[in-house]
């Protein structure tokens, strides 16, 4: 079976196109082909589909197999996948997700996809949709002890709960020890993604992510999403906002205009494969 290995800001993830190839049991798969040692090495697995209203749908597991609703990072490799593999002309793509549709936008020069705009839509602020076990609209400074300290959770859906937390320095933060703890919390019934942020100015946070399912990564679309309207929620900083992450940055704008989050940032492929076991 034939793969191809793509990177978003370093959050990497394994893609199979399954206009070509069938995938019978992709949480089974994903677990495998991420493992790093004895796999090929992921954030997870993602399997670009044909649509039923979109002009591609996308389905995407995390590295213990878990089947999560979307990843920002992923869809914007996929924009850049299906446009450089002949699959589409177009560069304004429509993207079925678990987490709703996706418009992407590709900045193309020279035949090449050199960054891509993501619409994710509008942030989803009402407790009950997000999920998160709460009584406040929007949930601002919902306070949660992890261990032996206490955080002020403001909580976040871009198609996928975040709870995201606000720290003074977030390059040497444990994020493993709370991160691995909060993503599980009883007050995240389908649990969460944990970002920890660090202001910079109040055009400009560092962010570190936990996320659900598969642990700290490099990046997280999503969440720099989640990050930018808790900032903007919290008077921190303007619609405009660069989020630096591990592996690189992302510049989000949450729009007065339609109430929309704008995500742009790059895409790679890293390399292609031939998985010769499915398991």
């Amino acid at each position: 079976m034939r793969f191809t290995k793509m990177q978003g800001c370093g959050n990497d993830y394994i893609y199979i196109n399954c206009f070509e190839e069938k995938v019978e049991h992709p949480e089974k798969l994903a677990i495998a082909m991420s493992e790093r040692h004895f796999g090929v090495g992921s954030d997870g697995l993602v399997l670009i589909l044909p649509a039923q209203t979109g002009d591609f749908r996308m389905r995407m597991f995390n590295l213990d197999g878990s089947e999560g609703e979307m990843c920002g990072n992923a869809v914007r490799c996929i924009g850049k996948y299906v446009y450089e593999r002949g699959m589409t002309e177009k560069t304004r793509i429509s993207l079925e997700t678990a987490g709703g549709m996706k418009y992407l936008e590709l900045h193309v020069k020279d035949g090449i996809v050199e960054a891509v705009t993501v619409d994710m839509g509008e942030p989803i602020l009402e407790a009950e949709r997000i999920p998160v076990k709460s009584k406040k609209y929007p949930v601002l400074e919902e306070r949660v002890t992890i261990l032996d300290r206490e955080f002020d959770f403001t909580c976040v859906s871009m198609g996928n709960p975040h709870g995201v937390t606000f720290v003074e320095q977030v390059a040497d933060y444990p994020v493993e020890k709370y991160g691995r703890v909060a993503e599980m919390h009883p007050i995240f019934p389908k649990k969460a993604n944990i970002e920890f942020v660090e202001l910079v100015d109040d055009r400009h946070i560092r962010m570190r992510v936990w996320e659900r399912g598969s642990g700290e990564t490099l990046a997280c679309g999503t969440g720099a999403c989640a990050a930018a309207v808790a900032s903007v929620l919290k008077g921190h900083c303007g619609r405009k906002i660069e989020v630096e992450l591990i592996g690189g940055c992302l510049s989000i704008e949450w729009r007065e205009s339609d109430n929309h989050v704008y995500m742009t940032g790059p895409a790679a492929f890293s390399f292609d494969g031939v998985w010769l076991r499915e398991e």
